[in-house]
């Protein structure tokens, strides 16, 4: 999908906690995203506190990650009201639905999870699309 927001939008990745920072992404995800099309470059990091003040919309994949992405905006007296689901933007998703993370399981798990992002990310574009539009 080619939404030419790519002048007027910044999209960046990371993680809540530190445990894989500085790593590439897992040898089954690579795969999945190679298989699919999608090349990139990617070096774990995490969230740091000051982007709140930068971002206009932050994703969490699971509820686990949006509690923590809320508390940390609350520690920092930084507005929650801009941290979401990222799964909340596919209009085929139940209700609260979450990114699984398919790290104990197979390659299968990967591609279904990828077909979830981008369902998702669909959304996403779409939705910031018609805000840059207002």
């Amino acid at each position: 999908m080619t939404a030419g927001l790519a002048d007027r939008v910044a999209v960046a990745s990371a993680g809540t906690g530190h445990w894989h920072v500085g790593q590439d992404a897992d040898p089954r995800a690579r795969h999945a995203l190679e298989s699919a099309g999608y090349t990139f470059a990617h070096s774990a990091r995490q969230f740091e506190p000051g982007w709140f003040s930068t971002s206009d919309l932050v994703l969490a994949m699971d509820r686990e990650n949006l509690t923590n992405l809320r508390n940390l905006a609350a520690t920092y007296d930084e507005d929650p009201s801009h941290i979401r689901l990222f799964r909340s933007f596919d209009p085929t998703a139940p209700a609260d639905a979450e990114v699984p993370d398919p790290y104990y399981g197979g390659e299968d798990g990967f591609t279904d999870v990828l077909h979830m992002v981008e369902r998702a990310a669909n959304g996403v574009v779409d939705s910031v699309a018609a805000q840059l539009d207002k």
